[in-house]
């Protein structure tokens, strides 16, 4: 429900955006809107609190973001509250950053190896992964995690190539089981 939530305002966000070349602006002040609303608790408890009547709840909006940003935003924001979809935001917030990310061509990546990587080696991954996506930039980040053993996974999105010694050393000894399994089953002797 809350990613059907998201993607409905979200898409209205991003249409309205589009529309009315304002993408970039948009963008650039919802990241405000989430710094200050990241920073500032006691304003999530008082939009979230259901004995605060909602005109003073969108008093609140005005008064806190009307002149920070732009008419369109404040009313948005006032549009989400209204509908009592106040506790959505983040996904929202989110969901329509991915979209301008996508219309951007922007490719955002995980990427996890054994081992930190060097310089040279990120930069042939991005390079590898522009050039095998449709993308035109990558924003990648790197983690690590030495359970992997050795050699990358990489996650766009929903997909994942995962080449790691881990992951190949799961399927081998899935593979050997199920052979162990089939061979038991037709009564021969594995050991």
């Amino acid at each position: 429900m809350a990613k059907l939530v998201a993607g409905t305002y979200g898409d209205a966000l991003f249409e309205f955006a589009v529309e009315e070349n304002q993408l970039d602006s948009l963008t650039e002040e919802i990241g405000l809107v989430q710094t200050a609303l990241q920073e500032n608790a006691a304003f999530e408890k008082i939009l979230m609190h259901p004995e605060i009547p909602k005109e003073r709840k969108l008093q609140v909006i005005e008064d806190v973001f009307g002149g920070n940003v732009s008419d369109a935003l404040t009313g948005f924001l006032k549009i989400v509250v209204t509908k009592g979809r106040y506790k959505d935001l983040p996904d929202i917030f989110a969901y329509f950053t991915a979209k301008v990310k996508e219309y951007k061509k922007i490719g955002v990546a995980e990427v996890i190896s054994a081992v930190p990587l060097r310089g040279e080696q990120k930069r042939r991954i991005e390079r590898k992964l522009l050039d095998t996506t449709r993308y035109e930039t990558m924003e990648i980040e790197y983690k690590v995690d030495s359970s992997k053993i050795g050699g990358l996974m990489i996650r766009i999105g929903d997909r994942v190539v995962d080449s790691t010694i881990r992951s190949k050393l799961d399927r081998l000894t899935s593979g050997l089981l199920k052979i162990s399994l089939e061979c038991e089953k037709e009564g021969v002797q594995t050991s």
